[in-house]
């Protein structure tokens, strides 16, 4: 998910493409022999890392964290007293103390790190390519390549309010060669990350949890503002964690996160992941973009657009096939800062989904978070040209009770009169940020017709359904099939099922014609896709595998599931023991070798 109160808070620190210079990380202080030993601790930053970790500790009330937590990251940690620490940085440190301790503690489940860092949720190390174990099967040629799937993990255990969204991006690849699986993660390197790794503790606010309430947000958006004038860190060079999604496109692989620029990302020979930086496009993309870039794949070209809490509220915008990006289409016609998280093209359209969800300051005034969904706000549907020179073409449809945080895909009828789009609608939309527990997602099918202005919708499916993916080749094109990720509850993925949409065109009957659940205690992400011969014209649609990790939380083992698209039950054909646990998280991507060669 992306992390809209970070576009908020950029506008006042005025992020822009600089690109950061890696600083050498500072050794930590040994504490003195002679240093007594507090009588209450309490640990309130701790960085996870494969070498000796540091762990700084004060004077401070008691957090009980979750056994669980505890027990994935005591073994990586040890405890020392940092001494000597600049005058400033201490200073800091005591008004966050008391900002997360008094003004605003994590009170509310969605931003109480004990709940939202629990299980497998909680963080986990950097990982070298490790060879793993093929515990099921034999593993496609087709899969020579690498899956990775990006998520939050947080650097350091929160002092004070953290959402699932402000967690630093992490990516977890399995490299499949000839039959064999390396896995490795890696943070992804973005400047808020290395800054704070630098400093040895956080500094930069957890901008999605952390502005709730006038007082809170006018405290801590001073104690920023001091960091930045004593020079801890520069909002210019970027305040995003790329933690949402991975895209390729223009012979590059990008760690995406809509607060910020694309992070450029390398996979090395050996597996490894390795951070390049941030990347402006030769200096034309000056401050965010959308985690959900939408790849043409006949034409190779690549659309994508950003969202802030300033006008022009949206920006249009795509890339040629080579990765060079055109000119901005600001899109006028969005009058109120709106959570545009994703959006769908057609050979000819792009279509943009306004939900209910929005930026309010009397949200926060009132005591709330700054985004929150307007329950007076009718939902509605843009449709602006491709290649639209400016939003003079922009139509609006008006879809009360239609709440689309993710697309599916879109494509064009009648000659290009008609527009087909299908989504998830989040029916319980008031839950979306802070209860996603409670959120129930109807994949819904709607018909907008241009001539006239009537739109039609009906349900594909009566299931919690959502992080959806179809075959990359139909992007764009009608297709058939759509494999989706069964909230129980959501962000936990119990199972998959394939709908077939074209069962709606008789009799609108639930569309659900294959499906695999996990079983008891098994949750996993996002699935994927991958054909079997993405060359062939003539291949069948599901003609191909769906992948995924699995996380099983009674034995604490994820595996790399491989399921057969095609079968009734989805049946899984190859499995990989992973070395370690790989926590839930957001969106993945598959690249093949012969692209992973291009980087």
């Amino acid at each position: 998910m992306g992390s809209f109160p970070t576009s908020l808070l950029s506008t006042f620190l005025r992020p822009n493409s600089i690109p950061f210079q890696h600083q050498p990380p500072r050794r930590p202080l040994a504490p003195p022999p002679s240093l007594p030993q507090p009588s209450a601790c309490h640990v309130f930053s701790a960085r996870i890392e494969e070498n000796q970790p540091t762990v700084t500790t004060t004077r401070r009330p008691k957090r009980k964290w979750p056994k669980k937590l505890i027990s994935s990251t005591r073994k990586h940690r040890t405890k020392s007293v940092k001494e000597d620490q600049p005058l400033p940085s201490v200073i800091f440190k005591v008004f966050d103390d008391f900002i997360n301790n008094f003004i605003d503690p994590p009170l509310r489940v969605s931003v109480d790190p004990k709940h939202v860092l629990s299980h497998n949720f909680s963080p986990v190390n950097e990982l070298p390519p490790t060879e793993c174990e093929i515990i099921e099967g034999i593993l496609p040629s087709c899969l020579d390549g690498a899956y990775f799937r990006n998520g939050p993990n947080p650097q350091y255990l929160p002092r004070g309010p953290y959402h699932l969204f402000d967690g630093d991006g992490m990516l977890h690849a399995i490299r499949i060669s000839k039959g064999k699986a390396t896995f490795c993660r890696r943070y992804v390197k973005t400047y808020k990350y290395q800054t704070e790794k630098d400093a040895g503790s956080p500094i930069f606010p957890n901008v999605f949890s952390g502005f709730n309430g006038m007082t809170a947000s006018i405290a801590r958006l001073a104690v920023s503002t001091g960091r930045i004038l004593m020079g801890q860190f520069d909002p210019t060079k970027g305040i995003g964690v790329a933690n949402t999604s991975i895209a390729y496109f223009g012979n590059k692989l990008y760690a995406l996160g809509e607060s910020d620029l694309p992070y450029a990302i390398k996979f090395a020979t050996n597996s490894d992941i390795i951070t390049i930086g941030r990347d402006d496009f030769d200096g034309k993309l000056l401050t965010n973009m959308t985690a959900h870039p939408k790849i043409d794949p006949v034409t190779k070209e690549t659309f994508a657009f950003r969202y802030g809490p300033g006008p022009p509220f949206v920006t249009f915008f795509w890339f040629n096939e080579n990765g060079k990006k055109q000119d901005d289409v600001p899109i006028f016609s969005v009058i109120s800062p709106s959570f545009i998280h994703d959006f769908a093209i057609t050979k000819n359209y792009a279509i943009f989904p306004e939900n209910q969800i929005e930026m309010s300051l009397m949200g926060m005034i009132g005591g709330g978070s700054p985004i929150r969904a307007d329950p007076r706000k009718v939902a509605r549907l843009g449709v602006i040209p491709r290649y639209a020179k400016d939003d003079s073409e922009m139509k609006w449809f008006e879809v009360p009770g239609l709440n689309v945080v993710h697309c599916i895909n879109a494509w064009e009828e009648d000659n290009g009169d008609t527009i087909v789009m299908v989504a998830p609608n989040i029916l319980s939309v008031e839950h979306a940020l802070e209860r996603m527990d409670l959120v129930h997602a109807s994949v819904e099918k709607v018909t907008m017709d241009l001539k006239s202005g009537m739109v039609s919708r009906y349900p594909l499916s009566t299931w919690n359904l959502d992080f959806a993916v179809i075959n990359p080749a139909f992007v764009s094109v009608k297709n058939r099939y759509i494999y989706c990720g069964v909230g129980d509850p959501m962000p936990k993925i119990s199972g998959v099922v394939k709908l077939d949409i074209s069962l709606s065109e008789v009799d609108r009957r639930e569309c659900i014609v294959a499906s695999r659940m996990f079983g008891h205690g098994c949750f996993g992400g996002e699935p994927f896709f991958v054909a079997k011969e993405p060359e062939n014209p003539y291949a069948g649609e599901d003609d191909g595998y769906i992948v995924s990790y699995v996380h099983n939380e009674i034995t604490d083992v994820s595996r790399f599931v491989v399921m057969d698209a095609k079968s009734p039950t989805l049946e899984i054909v190859a499995a990989v023991k992973l070395p370690h646990r790989v926590p839930y998280g957001f969106h993945g991507l598959f690249v093949r070798e012969k692209d992973l060669t291009t980087l």
